[in-house]
């Protein structure tokens, strides 16, 4: 499967920037999730990809093709860029079958590609199972029921799964009745001889044309395939589908309409449908919303060993960002149309480069505490925090406050000359939808209305404490005292809002324990991967440990 590369992607509407300036390498077989908000961009940046949307500058390359670029004009249609898209509604055909809808593009298809011998690898395959005969008797007599009666389609089914058939080839075998005889084993082998036969006959013909067979039955000539333009034939075609069928474990449903199944098995069926003509990329928005939340959890599953059996490149929108942490190899976090963070599941939890980051992944959410403080000769900065409380800030590495934010301002002012530059080219457009810094929450008892706020003064002293729920921890030796102010058991553990002073703080806590309103509690803010962020730029300075 090819890699895909955007290079400066922008797509506007007028002054409204729907995309900004992306730049994404998404590696061969890894699996990306887009995560964000409603309407940052995240299905745009999809949809571009599949062609189905133009951007309005930027280039794309899947694999080593180019399939847009704006400077050269070079923009490939979606039916040829060989990638498979799975939407939000399955857009399943309600007037036919499952077998029907996973089959219908495949009967479309006609393209150059190698010519393949469909007798020859239909004897192969009947060599094949014949050379177990006790096993088709034991397949085929498990298909009976408590009456002794033979369901056939089941027999078919389950020959086609244990020895890879099409159904032909299926029904083929199961006519010879090898299990019917009392000696299966001598009956298979001796119906093998006309496949052999068959078989043999094939390859000579071939021989005697200067042709060959290579191990996938395509016909060969000076040892490369011979190539035509065509279409697949019906074996191929219900060969993909039930490759597809057994992938996403539906083959008992191949006879069934879309309105007989459930909705986790419809979803089955799209997926099977978008894997049928093998596309190089399968792109996915937010397949399973449609789905009840246990259904959810199991086709998260399906999809992680789907994309381990398939080994494609899977890009995938969600705005659920459990989705997005238990999916992917790789998130890709988005907002206003600009890439935040790019990064590991595990990466952007413990080291989100942004305030925004930080709040949008983490379920209950971070903590925001803001902290104005100056570093020490020693790289520690002595901090006041939750309305008075001192406290020292140790980076985990050894960093120079003053030299950061030099950087910062460097960077700003670059990024400011780059704007600058954008716009006085011809055409240029200023955004209307302008980025700011993220306005985060510090929650407390009394709850003020931001809108009534005044815009407040930062100063270089200035900063954001993020602190993870489960780094607040219960302890009898505890620095500070708290009062439990609402409390969630959900067995294993129990999320809590505890009070410190005017403030809110959000702990997870493991274990059993029954909390209760008002209970006076001490705790300890734990562990090294406590949060500075930069109050000003709202950037990630380091992590490090907090001791109050």
């Amino acid at each position: 499967m090819p890699e895909i590369k955007l290079e400066n992607i922008t797509k506007r509407w007028g002054k409204f920037f729907g995309v900004d300036n992306v730049s994404l390498d998404i590696p061969d077989n890894s699996f990306i999730t887009l995560l964000g908000p409603s309407g940052c961009g995240k299905t745009t940046i999809l949809r571009m990809i599949a062609g189905l949307e133009t951007p309005t500058e930027g280039r794309i390359t899947i694999g080593d093709r180019v399939v847009f670029d704006s400077n050269a004009g070079i923009n490939v249609p979606a039916n040829k860029r060989k990638v498979g898209f799975l939407f939000q509604n399955y857009a399943l055909w309600p007037n036919m079958t499952v077998y029907e809808n996973i089959s219908f593009g495949l009967k479309n298809i006609n393209e150059e590609m190698p010519v393949l011998d469909v007798e020859a690898k239909r004897a192969s395959d009947m060599l094949r199972a014949l050379s177990n005969g006790s096993k088709i008797k034991e397949i085929v007599e498990e298909c009976r029921d408590k009456n002794g009666k033979l369901d056939e389609k089941k027999a078919y089914v389950k020959l086609i799964d244990n020895f890879t058939l099409s159904i032909y080839t299926a029904k083929e075998l199961f006519n010879l009745k090898v299990h019917e005889s009392s000696d299966p084993t001598t009956n298979a082998k001796e119906k093998s001889l006309i496949y052999k036969e068959k078989l043999s006959s094939i390859e000579s013909k071939l021989k005697a044309e200067g042709k060959a067979l290579n191990e996938k039955f395509e016909v060969t000539k000076d040892g490369a395939p011979v190539i035509e333009k065509r279409k697949l034939t019906k074996e191929e075609i219900d060969s993909k589908v039930r490759a597809c069928s057994r992938i996403v474990k539906i083959g008992m449903f191949m006879d069934r309409y879309p309105a007989e199944l459930s909705g986790g098995q419809q979803q089955r069926v799209a997926i099977a449908r978008t894997l049928a003509p093998e596309p190089q990329v399968l792109f996915m928005d937010e397949p399973l919303s449609n789905l009840d939340a246990k259904l959810r959890l199991e086709m998260r599953y399906e999809l992680q060993r789907l994309h381990v059996e398939t080994g494609s490149t899977f890009v995938y929108v969600t705005h659920d960002q459990m989705e997005a942490m238990t999916l992917a190899t790789r998130i890709c976090l988005v907002n206003n149309g600009v890439l935040q963070q790019y990064a590991a599941p595990l990466e952007v939890y413990n080291r989100p480069s942004n305030l925004f980051v930080a709040d949008f992944v983490g379920n209950p959410s971070m903590n925001f505490v803001d902290a104005n403080g100056k570093q020490g000769e020693d790289g520690s900065l002595s901090l006041e925090i939750l309305g008075g409380l001192k406290a020292r800030f140790v980076p985990g590495n050894s960093l120079k406050i003053a030299d950061w934010k030099a950087g910062r301002d460097k960077e700003a002012l670059a990024k400011a000359e780059e704007e600058k530059q954008r716009l006085a080219r011809k055409g240029a457009v200023e955004k209307s939808n302008k980025d700011e810094v993220f306005k985060y929450h510090v929650s407390k008892v009394e709850e003020e209305d931001d809108s009534l706020l005044d815009e407040p003064v930062i100063t270089e002293d200035d900063y954001v404490l993020g602190i993870r729920p489960e780094a607040i921890d219960i302890e009898s030796n505890g620095s500070v005292d708290a009062t439990i102010y609402g409390a969630m058991p959900t067995g294993m553990e129990s999320t809590l809002k505890l009070r410190v002073g005017d403030f809110l703080l959000t702990s997870v806590v493991f274990g059993n324990r029954v909390y209760t309103i008002d209970q006076k509690e001490k705790i300890n803010i734990n562990g090294n991967d406590i949060l500075l962020f930069d109050r000003k730029s709202g950037k990630l300075i380091t992590a490090g440990r907090l001791e109050i």
